[in-house]
C-alpha cells in the first residue's frame, strides 16, 4: 500500500527513512529517541475547518510544554515542526479531539513511536487493510474494543507467535456510547498481536485491561516511560476578581424528595433552566413550584433561563404563544420576590438552530422590548443575556459554521442593542481532551475583550458560561463521562474558566442522567427514586468545600497541573488538579509557610478525600502530588486583601 494513503507507513524521503502517521483526528503519539530528530505535523481540512481553531501540544518526558501551536480557523492547511532531543522518557504529541482537521505526523523511523487512541470517539480515518501492533503483558485480561462510526466495520487481531485469530465485527447502535468488544486470550507469557482494520473511513479502536498503545512495528512496543514532573507556584496577595457561581442545569420538574440530599451535597450556587413557552402559555403557573423550591430550599439566587418550546423546539418566533410564554415567565419571576439575579435568553443556541442571524435578531428585539417595557422586571432581578450560543470562539456543529460563530453573533447584537443587553452567555462543547481545557480561559478572555472592562478591571457585562460538558448532545463516551476522568476534566475547566476573575457563572450540563443524555453529575438508579453522585459529582462536592469568593494572582509554570488561588476574608485556598498520570513535585512560594497552619487534602481515583502530608522549609511549601489527583490546600492568612467586586447590570 502506498505510503501516505494509509494511517501509518514508511516514507523514503530525501534525507532518509521517515515514519508517517496519517489521518489522526483524536489521540496521543508518544515519541522516544536516542538521537536528535524532528517531528513534523501537517494538516488538511476534514469538516468545517474554516470555522474552528485548534491546538497542538508537545510535552517532554517530564510533562513540560515544549511546543504549542494555535491553528487559526483561517489556517485550514499547514505545517508545524518541533525538535526532539535524545532521552529515555517519551515526548507526548497531543492531537485533541474533536478535531476538524486530518493530521499527518512524520518522524525518523529510528524514533520509537506508540499511538494511544481516544476511546469510543473516532480517533482516525483509515483505509482497508491498515495494520498496527500491540502487546499484552503476562496474565493481563485484555479486551479489544471498537465502535462503528460509518467507516471501519471490523477489527481482526492475529497473535504473532502462533497465528491465533480474533475477529470483532463493528455494528451500528442506536446509542452513541454503545460499542463492541471481545476478550483476548490470557497467557503466562507476553503476547504480541497484529491488528488489521477492515473498511475505509472513520475508525474507533482501543484496548482495555492493558496498555492502550499501538505501534507500526512490534519492536517499537516498549513500556511507556514518563518521568516525574515539577510544578512551581508563586502566590501574590492581589485579587483579580471574583470566582464564578458554580452550578448545574436543573430539571423542568419538581425533583423527588429522595434527590434533595444529593442536590444539597453538590451545593449549586447557580442554575440554568429552560422555560417551554408552549407549556407556560397554556399553564402560566406550571414552573412556579420548582422554581420556588430551587430558590427557597436550595438557596439558588443566580440563574439563567433559556426560552424554548417543548419537544426540543429551539427556533422560537415572536408569535402569540412565545409572547404569552414570556409574559408568564416574567410574572413568575416577579413573584419570586426579587431575591436574586435571573438572566433570560430568548433562544437556546440560536447560532445552531436559527436559519440565519436576521431571524434570531428579530426575535431578540421583540422580546427585549417586552422585558424592558415593565420596570418591575428589572427590580425583580431580570437581566437579558445573549446569545446563549453553541460554542463561542468556534462554530457550532453545523453546516456553514463559519457564518455562525457565537462571538460574531454576539458582536453584531452588541453593536446594535448594547443598552438592551446585560450579559454575554455561551455554551462550550467538544473540548474533551484534558490538555486542551486551557481553551476555556481563552474563551473567557475573548468574551471580556468583546464587552470591555470597567475602571475596576471587571467586564462591563456579566459573562456566563451557562452550559458545558465534554460532548454535545448524546455523543458521550462512558470512559470519560462515567469515570474519574470527568472529575479531572471538570476541575480543570473550573480552574481555567475562573483564572482571571472575570466569569460570573459556570454551569455543568446537567444535574441528573436522562435516558438519552446520561451526562449528569447524579446517576439515576433503577427505580428512578434513588440517586447517587457520579465521580464528577463527587469532585464538585470537593470543589465546593474549598471554594472561596475571590481569585488571587498566581504564577504556575506547569502544564499538566492546573491551580486556582482564592480568598474569602482571611481564608485562603489553592484548588488544583494533576491531569497527567505522572506524579508532580509541587512547590509554593508566598503561601502560609511558616506563619499559619495549613491543611492539604487529596481527591484521587478512588473518589475519596484524604489528608496529605507536606513539608514547610525556608518559606516554601512542598508536596508530592500523585497522578490524576485533585488537591486543596487551605489556611488562614494574617490579613485579607481588599475585595474585588463585580458590578451587576442595572
Amino acid at each position: 500500500m502506498a505510503a501516505g494513503l494509509c494511517l501509518w507507513g514508511l516514507a523514503f524521503l530525501a534525507h532518509g527513512a521517515a515514519m508517517q502517521w496519517t489521518g489522526i483526528r483524536d489521540g496521543s503519539l508518544y515519541l522516544q529517541t536516542d538521537r536528535p530528530d524532528w517531528v513534523t505535523v501537517r494538516w488538511v481540512p476534514a469538516w468545517q475547518a474554516d470555522a474552528n481553531s485548534e491546538h497542538l501540544y508537545l510535552l517532554n518526558g517530564q510533562g513540560r510544554l515544549v511546543g504549542e501551536r494555535l491553528i487559526e480557523a483561517a489556517q485550514e492547511r499547514g505545517e508545524q515542526q518541533w525538535p526532539l532531543l535524545p532521552g529515555a522518557a517519551s515526548y507526548r504529541l497531543e492531537i485533541p479531539g474533536y478535531s476538524f482537521r486530518r493530521y499527518t505526523v512524520e518522524h525518523d523511523a529510528h524514533t520509537r513511536a506508540m499511538y494511544a487512541p481516544a476511546k469510543v470517539h473516532f480517533n482516525a480515518e483509515t483505509h482497508d487493510g491498515d495494520e498496527l501492533y500491540f502487546k499484552i503483558a503476562p496474565g493481563e485480561r485484555a479486551v479489544l474494543a471498537g465502535k462503528f462510526h460509518g467507516g471501519v466495520r471490523g477489527l481482526q487481531a492475529r497473535r504473532v507467535a502462533d497465528g491465533q485469530q480474533v475477529q470483532l465485527n463493528l455494528k451500528p447502535y442506536p446509542a452513541y456510547w454503545q460499542f463492541d468488544q471481545v476478550a483476548l486470550p490470557i497467557a503466562n507469557v507476553e503476547q504480541t498481536w497484529r491488528l488489521q482494520l477492515q473498511g475505509n473511513g472513520k475508525a474507533a479502536f482501543w484496548l482495555d485491561g492493558t496498555a492502550n498503545l499501538f505501534a507500526q512495528a512490534a519492536e517499537q512496543l516498549q513500556p511507556l516511560r514518563q518521568d516525574p514532573g515539577q510544578a512551581r507556584l508563586k502566590l501574590y496577595g492581589d485579587p483579580l476578581g471574583t470566582t464564578p457561581k458554580l452550578g448545574v442545569y436543573l430539571p423542568y420538574v419538581v425533583p423527588p424528595p429522595s434527590a434533595y440530599p444529593l442536590i444539597e451535597a453538590l451545593k449549586p450556587q447557580a442554575a440554568s433552566f429552560y422555560s417551554f413557552v408552549d407549556i407556560t402559555a397554556d399553564r402560566p403557573d406550571y414552573e412556579n413550584q420548582f422554581r420556588r423550591l430551587y430558590q427557597d430550599r436550595f438557596g439558588i439566587t443566580q440563574d439563567i433561563t433559556l426560552l424554548a418550546g417543548s419537544q426540543r423546539q429551539a427556533d422560537l418566533r415572536a408569535d402569540r404563544v412565545s409572547n404569552d410564554g414570556l409574559q408568564a415567565w416574567l410574572k413568575a419571576t416577579r413573584a419570586l420576590g426579587g431575591k436574586g439575579i435571573h438572566y433570560l435568553s430568548f433562544a437556546d443556541e440560536p447560532n445552531l438552530n436559527y436559519p440565519d442571524f436576521a431571524s434570531y435578531q428579530q426575535v431578540f428585539e421583540s422580546m427585549a422590548s417586552q422585558v424592558r417595557a415593565t420596570p418591575a422586571n428589572a427590580r425583580a432581578g431580570v437581566r437579558i443575556a445573549i446569545p446563549a450560543s453553541s460554542r463561542f470562539t468556534n462554530g457550532p456543529l453545523a453546516e456553514n459554521a463559519a457564518d455562525r460563530r457565537g462571538i460574531d453573533w454576539a458582536r453584531r447584537l452588541l453593536a446594535k442593542s448594547s443598552d438592551q443587553i446585560d450579559a454575554l452567555a455561551w455554551h462550550e462543547w467538544m473540548i474533551r481532551d484534558l490538555l486542551a481545557t486551557r481553551v476555556y480561559r481563552s474563551s473567557v478572555r475573548r468574551a471580556a475583550e468583546l464587552v470591555g472592562l470597567d475602571d475596576k478591571g471587571q467586564p462591563r457585562k456579566a459573562l456566563l458560561l451557562d452550559q458545558t460538558n465534554m460532548s454535545s448532545g448524546s455523543s458521550l463516551s462512558p470512559y470519560d463521562q462515567e469515570t474519574h476522568y470527568a472529575a479531572l476534566w471538570w476541575t480543570s475547566v473550573v480552574i481555567n474558566a475562573s483564572a482571571d476573575g472575570w466569569l460570573a457563572m459556570l454551569n455543568w450540563f446537567m444535574l441528573a442522567d436522562e435516558p438519552v443524555y446520561p451526562k449528569g453529575m447524579v446517576r439515576v438508579l433503577d427505580d428512578a427514586q434513588r440517586f447517587e453522585l457520579k465521580p464528577v459529582g463527587l469532585a464538585q462536592q470537593f470543589i465546593q468545600q474549598h471554594w472561596l469568593n475571590q481569585v488571587l494572582r498566581l504564577d504556575n509554570d506547569a502544564f499538566e497541573v492546573d491551580v486556582l488561588a482564592m480568598a474569602t476574608d482571611a481564608r485562603r485556598s489553592l484548588l488544583g488538579v494533576n491531569k497527567g498520570t505522572r506524579p508532580q513535585q509541587v512547590s509554593l512560594d508566598g503561601g502560609p509557610c511558616p506563619q499559619a497552619q495549613a491543611e492539604l487534602m487529596y481527591f484521587g481515583p478512588d473518589n475519596h478525600s484524604r489528608s496529605a502530608p507536606f513539608n514547610c522549609e525556608a518559606g516554601q511549601i512542598r508536596f508530592l502530588l500523585p497522578g490524576e489527583t485533585l488537591f486543596a490546600l487551605g489556611w488562614t492568612a494574617p490579613s485579607s486583601p481588599q475585595p474585588a467586586t463585580r458590578q451587576e447590570a442595572p
